[in-house]
């Protein structure tokens, strides 16, 4: 099966998107937040190497949201956006070094509340020291350079002066590769922070002269293509990337110009499934317990499913969840039977191999399909466009657990407008 051999495409979208969503959230009123934080990293597997406190210095560059004729701005009570660059020390300079990262992120008033907000980031993370776990059987957490985070902050203003607003944060930081080399145990931190919002603009007055918003909501058919990369297992050869392609249609609403709800389905043709049936490997071949997915390579490599799929929409900018319900992917038996068992099968497996369990873990990550992931579209979605394209960068899960990344390109159109009074 034909396939792409950039190692590291996926990373370097990821980057760029990054780096253009950061600039594309760009309002008046910046202004800067330094933030220090203390805490733990959970063991990413057992006997993994011991830790001291978990250190990390960030700059958040924020950007108060004070358009008002933008409806997602209003609707979501004037929040703040921009981006984060941090450093992180994890606790063993030797065995684990350190991570910079950097995430564009959202930040929200909870519950309208002034002095508490939550602040969403979800970006990229380098690490200075990959495992080994070929060499170091301790180390099972990152072995890529670049990685997938995910931060998650709640903040409470306790103390304000003309100048600084001093906050005290706790929240929980994720780091993973997405399933583009394994092992992939990532790392799951708790922090506490401290930090400082510098100068940042008044904005008690801003709902002062705002005008009642009218409910509206129309139809919208959203196609999708989409390219991926992951590995099989942690054995030669087969821990090499390979491509996913996915194809989806999808038909939905979209209520006051913010929130999009669609459901769907989806064809995906996993080329790293594909190639070890069609080139009879191990698991496959006579005799073995997959030998009758030889009969056709090309549809038991295949994962067809329907899916449900929200979206927050900030005009340019959408913030993705989908769950979907897998209804044929019958080679993910293999890779659970592979992945869940010992440690670097050989491409010749012995006799004394123990592999994975079939138990309920398995089953619930069979049939759940999941993505997490930001689009960028064309034209705004501030107001009702007909046509739309839009780009995206995901993170697709079995449940949770990391299955590939993805970059895609999708067409919408949109109908049926309508306004309440």
């Amino acid at each position: 099966m034909p396939h792409f051999h950039s190692k590291k495409s996926i990373w370097y979208c990821v980057l760029i998107f990054i780096i253009s969503n950061a600039a594309l959230f760009s309002q008046h009123n910046p202004y800067i937040t330094p933030e220090f934080s203390a805490g733990f990293s959970a063991a990413s597997n057992e006997n993994f190497p011991d830790r001291k406190i978990q250190l990390q210095g960030l700059l958040h560059y924020s950007l108060q949201n004070t358009d008002a004729t933008k409806e997602w701005i209003q609707r979501l009570n004037f929040p703040v956006t921009g981006f984060t660059a941090g450093y992180t020390n994890l606790g063993n300079n030797e065995a684990l070094g350190s991570a910079y990262s950097l995430m564009p992120f959202l930040q929200f008033k909870n519950f309208k509340n002034e002095r508490w907000v939550t602040q969403i980031n979800l970006g990229t993370s380098y690490f200075t020291n990959k495992a080994n776990p070929r060499i170091d059987l301790d180390n099972r957490s990152v072995t890529t350079d670049f990685v997938w985070s995910f931060r998650a902050f709640t903040y409470y203003t306790f103390l304000k002066n003309t100048h600084t607003h001093w906050r005290a944060g706790l929240g929980v930081f994720h780091h993973s590769n997405g399933h583009t080399r394994l092992p992939n145990n990532g790392y799951n931190s708790f922090l506490l922070s401290l930090s400082a919002q510098v100068n940042p603009p008044d904005t008690s007055d801003l709902t002062s002269t705002l005008q009642p918003l009218k409910k509206t909501s129309y139809s919208y058919l959203n196609f999708r293509a989409g390219l991926g990369q992951n590995v099989f297992y942690d054995g030669f050869p087969f821990n090499n990337k390979k491509e996913v392609y996915t194809v989806s249609g999808e038909v939905g609403k979209v209520y006051n110009n913010i929130l999009r709800v669609g459901i769907g389905g989806f064809y995906r043709i996993y080329e790293h499934y594909y190639d070890y049936i069609n080139d009879n490997e191990f698991l496959v071949r006579d005799g073995q317990p997959y030998a009758h997915l030889r009969s056709n390579p090309w549809k038991n490599a295949s994962n067809i499913a329907f899916f449900t799929r929200g979206e927050l929409l900030l005009n340019h900018i959408g913030i993705e969840l989908m769950v979907g319900v897998n209804l044929y992917k019958p080679a993910y038996e293999v890779d659970w039977y592979l992945n869940d068992g010992w440690d670097f099968a050989p491409r010749e497996i012995p006799d004394i191999w123990v592999y994975g369990e079939f138990n309920s873990k398995y089953e619930f990550k069979k049939i759940f399909s999941t993505r997490l992931g930001v689009n960028y579209y064309l034209k705004g979605t501030n107001t009702f466009t007909p046509h739309n394209f839009v780009a995206g960068i995901h993170l697709n899960t079995n449940l949770g657990q990391a299955d590939f990344s993805e970059v895609s390109l999708g067409y919408v159109y949109s109908f049926g407008f309508k306004k309440k009074n």
